[in-house]
């Protein structure tokens, strides 16, 4: 088994690149993983792990063997070089470089007649779409699509703050043209949250093929998902502000669909 010391070992240098820039993850199609569940969420995503890396005081071969099941490059490394890689304090000493996924809406399969789908528009924050992810997972969806995407799937902000829900949902990007013309393509409902022309979200019917779209909170959602909208539906607020967070919203609508699919099950 190799090991390495040293931080300023090429592969090292090489896979600081990989953790802080997105430039260098979509060049070479690789990606850090950091932590046990997230990497066994990643193997069980279907992700292909290129390598791992260990630090042996806090993660022993043992313990490597039973995560991966797999012959897989493995590296031992030292306390300096895994403080150098370890993006956060608490995970437990083992890393792994994984391969990207082509996360194209072309290449998106729903394989449910009713799909649920939570379509984010631009969102810029790496914990935002973390959150977004988590929803998503808890709500079960079918998909989440992230329309004109501004952050790197692989970030590892979004990683840590969707605690590797990015691989156990299906995501798809596009742009915002390419989205709506795939939903409708697929007969799918198109529910915006949005405030013009809008009604309260309870009173829509979510248990046919329903996308839940909703923006940013500085801008809302482009004109161009709100004039092909099936409805346009708002959260009533009983406050003196106007808006939630995306997240929070996303959560309180996609939860409706759940309720009223059950309800109908």
């Amino acid at each position: 088994m190799k090991e390495i010391t040293s931080t300023q070992n090429t592969l090292v240098k090489q896979l600081i690149q990989l953790k802080d820039k997105s430039r260098e993850r979509k060049k070479r199609g690789l990606f850090l993983v950091e932590g046990k569940r997230e990497i066994s969420l990643a193997i069980k995503g279907g992700y292909n792990l290129e390598t791992v890396l260990f630090y042996p005081d806090l993660y022993s071969k043992e313990q490597l063997n039973d995560l991966t099941n797999q012959r897989i490059n493995s590296i031992e490394i030292s306390k300096e070089v895994y403080q150098k890689l370890a993006y956060r304090d608490t995970t437990e000493g083992v890393l792994a470089v994984a391969k990207t996924k082509n996360h194209s809406i072309h290449r998106l399969v729903l394989n449910t007649k009713n799909p649920l789908i939570l379509v984010a528009e631009a969102p810029e924050k790496p914990g935002n779409i973390g959150a977004l992810l988590r929803t998503a997972d808890a709500a079960k969806a079918d998909a989440v699509i992230i329309a004109n995407p501004k952050t790197d799937l692989y970030n590892p902000n979004i990683i840590r703050s969707s605690v590797g829900c990015v691989f156990t949902n299906q995501i798809a990007t596009g742009s915002t043209s390419e989205i709506v013309s795939f939903l409708k393509s697929e007969n799918i409902n198109i529910y915006c949250a949005a405030l013009q022309a809008s009604v309260e979200y309870h009173t829509q019917d979510f248990t046919k093929g329903t996308a839940i779209v909703v923006g940013t909170e500085s801008t809302g959602l482009s004109e161009e998902w709100r004039i092909n909208s099936t409805q346009n539906m708002i959260i009533p607020m009983q406050g003196e502000i106007d808006s939630m967070n995306v997240s929070v919203a996303a959560g309180i609508l996609i939860f409706e669909a759940v309720r009223q699919r059950r309800i109908n099950n």
